[in-house]
C-alpha cells in the first residue's frame, strides 16, 4: 500500500509584531509560527512588561500604602479618585485588598465599583492589570463581578486613570464584612462561605496614625510592626545599619529590628514586638524612630567596620516578596 503523503497546511499570513493581538497562553500564536502564544510572542511581551515595572505603584498617591495593602494588610479599603471623574451611574470606586471568590472587581447593585488589589498579575505589570480590570468594572452591568482575563500588553496603567492629586487614606478593617452592604441580601452561600474563610484567616492589623505606611499586626507568639518606606534601598540600608550599630534601631524594651521585606521596589523593615505591645503602644516609639532615621539618612559619612557588619546582617535577613 502506498504511503499517504503528509498533508501540508496552507501557510498562515505572517503579521508584524505591532499587529499581534494578545490571546490565551496555550493558544496558537496569531503570528502564524505554529507555536503556542506563551512560547512565541507572548514570552517576549511578558518579558518586556516585567522589565518595565520594578515599582508598579510609583507615581501614585500613597505608593507605600499601595505596597502595604498589596502584600501585608488582610482587610482594607480606600476610596479612589478618577482623573476624569466618575462615569454616569457609578457613585464611587473603592480599592479593596480582596473580594469574595477572588473576583478581580465587583460592580454592585447600586453601580458602585470595588477593585481588588491582591489578585494575581497576568501581565507582570500590576498597574496595567488593575487599570484593565477597573475599566471593565466601570462598564459591567450592576450586580455583576468582573471575571479574570489575560491583559493586553499595551493599555493604560493606573497612573493614567487615577487623579495624581487624589487622597489615598486606607481604612483597615477587622474583617471582610465590607463585602456585603448592610442593605444587601446575605443569602448567597458562596459569598457567605468565602467571608467566613477570609475572616478566619485574617491577622489582626492596625495602621499607625503618627507615621506613614506603618502597620502593627498580632500573631499568636509575638506582634510585629511592618513599615513600608519610600527611601532608596541602599541609602536606607546604610541608615538602618548606623542605627543598629549604635543600638538605637529598636522600638523600646523587648523589641528588635529583625530584617526587612523587599516588595514592588520598596523596602519594608520589620520589628518583633512583645505580645503585650499594642498598636497604640507603638505610636510614640515609632515617631521617635522616624526622627532618628531621618538624621541617619542625612549622614553621608562612610560606614564604620561595625556599621558594615550590621548592614551585612540586615541584608542577609532581607526577603523579597515581589
Amino acid at each position: 500500500m502506498a504511503k499517504k503523503r503528509p498533508q501540508t497546511k496552507a501557510a498562515k499570513a505572517q503579521v508584524t509584531n505591532g499587529e499581534i493581538p494578545v490571546v490565551g497562553a496555550r493558544e496558537p500564536c496569531p503570528c502564524g509560527s505554529g507555536r503556542r502564544y506563551k512560547a512565541c510572542h507572548g514570552r517576549a511581551a511578558a518579558h518586556a512588561v516585567t522589565e518595565l515595572v520594578q515599582r508598579p505603584f510609583e507615581g501614585l498617591p500613597g505608593e507605600c500604602d499601595w505596597v502595604a495593602l498589596r502584600e501585608l494588610v488582610p482587610a482594607a479599603t480606600v476610596p479612589l479618585t478618577l482623573k476624569d471623574g466618575l462615569p454616569e451611574g457609578v457613585p464611587s470606586v473603592t480599592l479593596a485588598t480582596v473580594l469574595p471568590m477572588a473576583w478581580p472587581a465587583l460592580r454592585r447593585d447600586d453601580g458602585s465599583v470595588l477593585l481588588a488589589l491582591q489578585n494575581d498579575s497576568s501581565s507582570g505589570d500590576l498597574a496595567r492589570d488593575l487599570a484593565d480590570t477597573l475599566q471593565r468594572a466601570l462598564e459591567t452591568e450592576p450586580g455583576s463581578p468582573v471575571t479574570p482575563r489575560r491583559v493586553p500588553a499595551e493599555g493604560p496603567r493606573l497612573q493614567e486613570l487615577l487623579d495624581p492629586n487624589g487622597d489615598f487614606s486606607p481604612v483597615v478593617h477587622t474583617g471582610f464584612e465590607f463585602w456585603i452592604p448592610e442593605s444587601a441580601d446575605n443569602s448567597n452561600p458562596e459569598v457567605t462561605a468565602s467571608l467566613e474563610r477570609a475572616n478566619a484567616a485574617a491577622i489582626p492589623t492596625v495602621k499607625l496614625t503618627g507615621v506613614d505606611s506603618s502597620y502593627w499586626c498580632e500573631t499568636p507568639d509575638k506582634n510585629h510592626l511592618r513599615w513600608v518606606m519610600p527611601h532608596p534601598e541602599e541609602k536606607l540600608l546604610d541608615a538602618l545599619a548606623r542605627l543598629h550599630a549604635a543600638g538605637t534601631s529598636s522600638l523600646g524594651e523587648n523589641t528588635r529590628l529583625v530584617g526587612s521585606f523587599r516588595a514592588h521596589g520598596l523596602m519594608v523593615p520589620v520589628w518583633d514586638l512583645p505580645t503585650s505591645m499594642s498598636a497604640e503602644d507603638c505610636e510614640k516609639p515609632a515617631a521617635e524612630f522616624a526622627e532618628r532615621l531621618a538624621a541617619a539618612l542625612a549622614t553621608d559619612a562612610p560606614l564604620t567596620p561595625e556599621e558594615r557588619r550590621a548592614r551585612g546582617g540586615l541584608t542577609n535577613r532581607q526577603v523579597t516578596l515581589s
